[in-house]
């Protein structure tokens, strides 16, 4: 993995730019679709000329595309960034698209041999996937957390109006960033929100109360991001409110865990008893099965997921619940 200048015509126009070289077969979207909370994310866009990121940096709010460059048998992404964040957003690049993630391990023949057929199927098929190390502990942790026991509907719908009441506009949005473009709100506006707005956006009392105490401490939870994953999941946990679903949903993002577990999934469980076994199972149950690939248990789930298998689906479904005009 090696990291060279942008060629001059297409850096021109950015605050910064790098050409990263991932030194073997990558796959822009599959490494970080997994950051995209759905197609109306407000801080990520998908366009036909790249993925448009807005996050803040320790410097500043910045805006980062990231495109696809060079020949397949040599593939590298061009990343540019504008604002006053720019570069730091650029440094943070390599860990973004997976540089740290080192399937070296879990591709030997003497592993392979221990997993399910679907899987080794499955990653003869993804030699791409990378698991993205993005370090913004706080992005990943307030959608995180609109997300617990609710839809993935319910939590998208919140975090969308959320994002575009309270949030700003990505530098360069509407001229060299989509028009829609937008930064999550900053630790500080999170904290003042008033309470009718939560409600509005149909995020209940418990789940705004944990947003607000995470928060409280925003500094030491961004120094998390410097820890082992297993730390910084331990350590989030200590916030009441944060459970293992949440600490792993989000080490797994901020740093390519390949070993957290979403343990209190709503479906996770039952899917990968279904996929291994032909047989639902529950919590303990899914880590029994995954006992054997400790250490790479989440690149195991990865490849189920992308292997096609679907499980039956019996039983009822989660409810929305709308509360907002009550």
């Amino acid at each position: 993995m090696t990291i060279t200048d942008v060629p001059t015509g297409v850096a021109a126009a950015a605050d910064a730019s790098v050409r990263w070289h991932p030194g073997g077969p990558f796959d822009l979207m599959q490494t970080v679709g997994t950051l995209l909370r759905g197609h109306g994310d407000p801080s990520v866009r998908s366009a036909p000329d790249g993925v448009w990121f807005a996050f803040t940096t320790p410097d500043g709010p910045a805006t980062l595309r990231l495109a696809t460059a060079g020949p397949r048998t040599d593939p590298a992404v061009d990343a540019q960034a504008w604002g006053p964040g720019a570069a730091a957003a650029v440094g943070s690049v390599p860990r973004m698209l997976g540089s740290e993630d080192d399937w070296t391990a879990f591709d030997e023949p003497a592993f392979h041999a221990t997993l399910p057929r679907m899987v080794v199927e499955a990653r003869r098929r993804n030699l791409t996937v990378r698991l993205p190390a993005t370090g913004r502990m706080i992005d990943s942790l307030v959608p995180t957390i609109l997300e617990q026991k609710v839809t993935v509907i319910e939590a998208r719908r919140g975090y969308r109006y959320l994002t575009y009441r309270f949030g700003a506009a990505a530098p360069g949005a509407g001229t060299v960033a989509p028009a829609n473009l937008m930064l999550q709100p900053t630790a500080e506006k999170w904290l003042h929100i008033p309470s009718w707005e939560w409600h509005k956006a149909g995020v209940g009392p418990q789940r705004s109360a944990t947003i607000m105490r995470a928060l409280r401490s925003a500094a030491a939870l961004e120094r998390l991001a410097a820890l082992p994953a297993a730390q910084a999941a331990a350590k989030l946990q200590t916030i009441p409110g944060i459970g293992v679903w949440t600490a792993a949903e989000v080490v797994q993002r901020t740093h390519g865990c390949p070993d957290s577990i979403a343990v209190g999934d709503y479906h996770l469980a039952a899917y990968v008893g279904a996929a291994l076994t032909g047989r639902r199972t529950d919590d303990a149950g899914m880590l029994r099965l995954l006992a054997p690939w400790a250490g790479h248990r989440q690149r195991v789930v990865r490849m189920i997921g992308l292997s096609g298998f679907r499980k039956p689906t019996f039983g009822p479904r989660m409810t929305i619940q709308d509360h907002r005009g009550h």
